[in-house]
C-alpha cells in the first residue's frame, strides 16, 4: 500500500473521531455474553484485541511478544451505498523483544473492511461478530472451539505462530467488564482480560526459528470515547505473577504528567470471579511515580522505563527488561508508543511477576 493511501486511511479512521469528540454517545453498562462478546463490536468507534507475553526456548533464550489487532469505525457525512465501501479499518502490530540481542523487532499491517461477515464475502480482511476471529490476510488472531487462542503473523524479519491455553477464568475489568476511563460517563470501555495463559509455539527472527513456551495475557477492549480531552496518553501494565495471581494498573495522563484517571485490579490465583478473589482499584488508590527514564534516539521521546506504582495490593516496582522497546506504528495507526516486556517487583524487592508495560502519548498526543 502506497504512502498517500495509508495517509488517507489514517485520516479517515483516526482524525475524524477527534473532530467529533463532542456529543459522543456514552456506553451503558450491560451484562457481557460470551462467546459473542469476544467478537467484534462494529457499532463502536474503537476496538482492540491484544496478546502479549514472555517465552523462552529449550536453551533458555528469552523473548517477549506482542500481536495486537485494532478495529476503527469509519465515519462520514455521506451514506455508504456500496457493499465495497470501507466501513471499518483494521490494523495490526506484531513485535518480538529479543532479550539476549537487546532489540525490539516489529512489523505492521493495515486493511479496509466493509463490515460484512467474512463467510458471505470471502474477504481477506475481517473480524467475526460471533467470537474472536480477526485477520488481515495471513495475519490472524482466533479463538478456537476448545478455548485456545491461536496467533499468527509473519513479516520480512519476524514470525509469530503461537497458541495460548487458558489456565484461569476470564477477568472482567471495572464493574463486571464496564471500565471507566475518565471523570465523564462517556469516557468508558468494555474491558475483558484473560491472564495466565499457557503459551507455546514458534517465534522467528531473521530466518531463525525458536520453539518456545511461556505465559501470555490477552486483553479485549471496545469503546466509543476512551480519552478525556485533557488526556495526552496512558500508562498501563498487565502482569502475570509467578504464584498465579495477576495485577492490572493504568493511568490516563495530562500533558504535565499528572494523573487524570486511574484504575486496575488484583485477582488472586484461581478461577472464581467472586468479590473475595478480585479487588478492583479506585482512581484515588493508585499513584504512578517515575524512577528512571530512557530517551529514544529516533523520536527523542522520553519514556519512564521504571516505575513505582502504589496500589491497594502492594507498592510495586515495574522495570523494563530492556529499554529500547519503542514501536513506530506511523505507517498504520499513526502512533508511536513504548510497548515492552517488563518485570514486577514487590515492596520487599522480590521479583514476583512478568508481563507488559505500555506507555502512550510521549512522542506526541495519542489520537484514537
Amino acid at each position: 500500500m502506497n504512502g498517500p493511501t495509508r495517509r488517507a486511511l489514517i485520516a479517515a479512521g483516526l482524525a475524524a473521531p477527534l473532530a467529533r469528540a463532542a456529543g459522543v454517545p456514552a456506553l451503558s453498562p450491560r451484562t457481557l455474553v460470551f462467546p459473542r462478546d469476544h467478537g467484534t463490536h462494529n457499532d463502536t468507534r474503537t476496538e482492540w484485541w491484544y496478546l502479549t507475553g514472555h517465552a523462552k526456548d529449550s536453551a533458555g533464550r528469552e523473548f517477549g511478544f506482542q500481536l495486537t489487532f485494532f478495529r476503527s469505525r469509519v465515519d462520514g457525512t455521506a451514506p455508504l451505498r456500496s457493499r465495497l465501501a470501507a466501513r471499518q479499518l483494521v490494523f495490526a502490530h506484531a513485535a518480538i523483544t529479543d532479550v539476549q540481542g537487546g532489540k525490539l523487532w516489529h512489523d505492521q499491517r493495515i486493511g479496509r473492511w466493509n463490515g460484512e461477515p467474512p463467510a458471505q464475502t470471502g474477504q481477506a480482511v475481517f473480524a467475526s461478530a460471533e467470537d474472536t476471529d480477526i485477520a488481515i490476510r495471513d495475519w490472524r488472531l482466533r479463538r478456537e472451539p476448545d478455548g485456545r487462542t491461536t496467533a499468527r503473523a509473519a513479516g520480512d524479519e519476524l514470525q509469530i505462530q503461537l497458541e495460548a491455553t487458558p489456565t484461569q477464568a476470564l477477568l472482567l475489568q471495572g464493574d463486571q467488564g464496564f471500565s471507566r476511563k475518565g471523570p465523564e460517563t462517556s469516557q468508558a470501555s468494555f474491558y475483558v482480560s484473560h491472564p495466565q495463559l499457557a503459551v507455546r509455539g514458534t517465534l522467528g527472527l531473521k530466518g531463525q526459528r525458536f520453539e518456545v513456551q511461556g505465559m501470555a495475557w490477552l486483553d479485549h477492549e471496545w469503546s466509543e470515547a476512551l480519552m478525556h480531552p485533557e488526556a495526552v496518553g496512558w500508562d498501563w501494565f498487565g502482569m502475570n505473577l509467578f504464584d498465579g495471581h495477576c495485577v492490572t494498573a493504568f493511568q490516563l495522563r495530562r500533558a504535565d504528567g499528572s494523573k487524570l484517571w486511574a484504575g486496575g485490579s488484583f485477582r488472586a490465583a484461581g478461577d472464581a470471579q467472586s468479590p473475595t478473589d478480585i479487588y478492583r482499584f479506585r482512581p484515588g488508590e493508585l499513584d504512578w511515580v517515575p524512577q528512571r527514564h530512557w530517551t529514544s534516539p529516533r523520536t527523542r521521546a522520553r519514556y519512564p522505563v521504571e516505575w513505582m506504582v502504589r496500589t491497594p495490593a502492594d507498592f510495586y516496582t515495574v522495570k523494563a527488561v530492556i529499554d529500547p522497546q519503542e514501536l513506530d506504528g506511523q505507517a498504520s495507526t499513526g502512533t508511536v508508543y513504548w510497548e515492552g516486556l517488563s518485570n514486577l517487583f514487590d515492596s520487599n524487592g522480590k521479583h514476583v511477576g512478568r508481563g507488559y508495560l505500555e506507555m502512550t502519548g510521549y512522542a506526541r498526543r495519542l489520537v484514537l
